[in-house]
């Protein structure tokens, strides 16, 4: 799979999309079951809910299904680290022409406006 499509899919991920994968990615594959289990912990939504989000994430090509009797089993396509670094990638491309100073000195601007506000 070319990574540019699945790197941008990443970061146009739902919240709910987002949460699955969070879900997802320490179980390392689930049914959709599964995954609601965990996930109505902190977010409780109904099974079709899920199931819809999976399949959407399939169709995305972040996660990959293989039938299981009645059921899918979900896998992540990439993992959780992965996810991370291409984001991260896109964002200082995308919003800091490349350049890792850039982010730097907004990260350490914003961390000096939170520290003169205290």
């Amino acid at each position: 799979m070319n990574d540019m499509p699945l790197r941008r899919a990443v970061l146009d991920l739902a919240p709910l999309e987002l949460d699955c994968m969070k879900t997802l990615w320490p179980m390392g594959e689930g049914t959709v079951r599964e995954i609601r289990e965990r996930l109505a912990e902190r977010r409780p939504r109904a099974y079709t809910t899920i199931m819809t989000i999976m399949d959407r994430l399939a169709r995305k090509g972040i996660v990959e299904r293989r039938k299981s009797g009645r059921a899918y089993i979900y896998r992540a396509n990439l993992s959780a680290e992965d996810a991370r670094a291409q984001a991260l990638s896109q964002v200082v491309e995308n919003f800091f022409g490349g350049s890792k100073e850039a982010v730097k000195a907004q990260l350490d601007g914003h961390a000096l406006r939170t520290n003169k506000s205290s």
